[in-house]
């Protein structure tokens, strides 16, 4: 089974990004010519959820809200993304990109060694002074149990507080009632 990725194409722009739900990398395109590439589509509704949230508005793109500049450069130059059940130690890789039309797109990852997993996949609809708004999925798997695995695709708050040098997900049992945390470094 195929499918495209998720995008946005305006005339000779095209902005797009896709994650595979356990399995592959993110891809951020931008620019003239990008390429619309095919990736196999894993039976998961999760993925699906993510692939549909809403990238436009009115037919336009929606650019990221930017209220502290600060904090965009500590989310572009970030150093990783930790959920705990995982572990502090192995950062996983944590990618923040802005396409051709303004929009920070934030793809993150972290698999343990048992196949245990953490995406975080979407859209950044603001930054302000030490947190910033993100719209999009957010996946665990594995962690801390076999057997556990929650995602939720909806807008998400994460802040840098107390002087740390990390934003926390600030929604700490959104799902079985088991605390998260889930932080990108900076």
């Amino acid at each position: 089974m195929k499918r495209e990725t998720a995008g946005i194409d305006e005339g000779a722009h095209h902005a797009s990004y896709c994650c595979l739900h356990l399995t592959a990398a993110c891809v951020f395109a931008q620019g003239e010519g990008a390429d619309a590439t095919q990736v196999p589509s894993p039976p998961v509704q999760a993925e699906e959820e993510a692939a549909e949230a809403s990238e436009i508005d009115d037919g336009k793109p929606v650019p990221t809200t930017v209220l502290s500049a600060a904090d965009a450069i500590r989310l572009r130059q970030n150093s990783g993304i930790t959920l705990q059940w995982i572990g502090w130690d192995e950062r996983g890789d944590a990618t923040v990109g802005v396409d051709a039309f303004g929009t920070y797109r934030l793809y993150g990852r972290q698999e343990g060694p048992k196949g245990e997993l953490l995406i975080v996949l979407g859209r950044i609809t603001e930054i302000g002074p030490d947190y910033f708004l993100f719209d999009g999925l957010i996946q665990i798997a594995y962690a801390p149990d076999p057997d556990r695995e929650c995602y939720d695709n909806r807008t998400w708050r994460f802040e840098a507080t107390q002087g740390h040098k990390y934003y926390r997900l600030r929604e700490f049992e959104w799902c079985d009632g088991l605390t998260d945390y889930i932080d990108i470094y900076f």
